[in-house]
């Protein structure tokens, strides 16, 4: 799908038929022929694309000499599976590249994301107030800071499923919330990875060698770069917290088979004196006492297993 937005003169924005000049082209989840028509019609770089459209790409900054066009990727958060993303107890987040290019030639910019990003549904959908297509560094910096924000909203998700799992965990160890831990465990470092990556391309934009600064988009840009972090802090102090969570949990899941082998094992020991007892008695030896009737082995047999439970029972070497 290939969208184009433009801000007029009168600052209307609404979307437009071809691509023009100060324009703003939002690509999703493109075509074959929608590929070669990013390269052939609005003159991006094959390598560009190529790297748009890779879904393993991780974020960076890329810029081309001989057509002074920029590629900026940032990795976004997203739900895993969207068909859990309705229970808020098991939603796992991942992150997912999206793509901004600049072409100065062209006057536009473009935006290529393989399955739709909700910040970029914000601006298309004219939620963001003072959006303007011509002014494209803005809008960037302010893509970026709505980025930061859903990093922060979804690791409060995060914090608030793990709370709850562990609540439940200390009431019944069982498997289902053992895996989802695993899964925000998972999040966790999808999320400090891709915000470490962001971070460092943060920085090259900062430096306004790739794209122009304005002295009005500088508080914008620190504003941003606070978002980031405090994300980053946040992500880091979450997986710390879970490690540890699971850590300390799967000790208590070692102890408590200790102590089930431990009593298995003393329940074991104690069944087999009567076997003891009673096969002795079942030999074919004679002269046996009392053996013309079974109470007395019987009798024996019970008061060894009482005393070697009670034996269990006192000696501290036992407990």
């Amino acid at each position: 799908m290939i969208e184009c937005v433009k801000t007029f003169p009168d600052s209307v924005t609404r979307k437009i038929d071809e691509p023009e000049p100060g324009c703003w082209v939002n690509v999703v989840s493109p075509t074959s022929d929608e590929r070669q028509w990013l390269k052939e019609q609005l003159g991006i770089v094959p390598e560009f694309v190529k790297s748009a459209l890779d879904e393993e790409e991780s974020s960076h900054v890329d810029y081309d000499d001989d057509t002074d066009q920029a590629l900026i990727i940032i990795d976004c958060p997203a739900v895993e599976d969207d068909q859990e993303s309705d229970d808020p107890a098991s939603v796992q987040y991942e992150t997912q590249p999206l793509s901004f290019l600049f072409l100065p030639e062209q006057d536009m910019v473009v935006t290529v994301s393989l399955r739709g990003d909700r910040t970029l549904d914000l601006f298309s959908e004219g939620r963001i107030k003072h959006f303007n297509t011509n002014q494209r560094t803005r809008f960037l910096l302010r893509a970026l800071l709505n980025i930061s924000q859903r990093y922060l909203a979804c690791l409060r998700s995060i914090d608030r499923q793990f709370t709850k799992n562990e609540r439940r965990l200390r009431e019944t160890l069982q498997n289902d919330e053992l895996i989802k831990m695993l899964g925000l465990q998972k999040s966790l470092v999808y999320f400090s990875t891709s915000l470490k990556a962001d971070e460092s391309t943060l920085v090259r934009v900062k430096s306004g060698r790739v794209i122009r600064l304005y002295e009005e988009d500088r508080d914008l840009l620190d504003d941003v770069f606070i978002e980031f972090r405090q994300a980053i802090e946040m992500s880091n102090i979450y997986t710390g917290i879970l490690e540890s969570t699971m850590d300390t949990f799967g000790r208590i899941i070692s102890n408590n088979l200790n102590i089930v082998m431990r009593t298995l094992t003393i329940v074991m020991l104690a069944l087999s004196i009567p076997t003891i007892v009673f096969s002795f008695y079942g030999m074919n030896v004679g002269d046996l006492p009392f053996a013309a009737t079974w109470i007395v082995p019987l009798v024996i047999a019970v008061a060894l297993l009482v005393g070697v439970l009670l034996i269990f029972r006192f000696s501290r070497k036992f407990k």
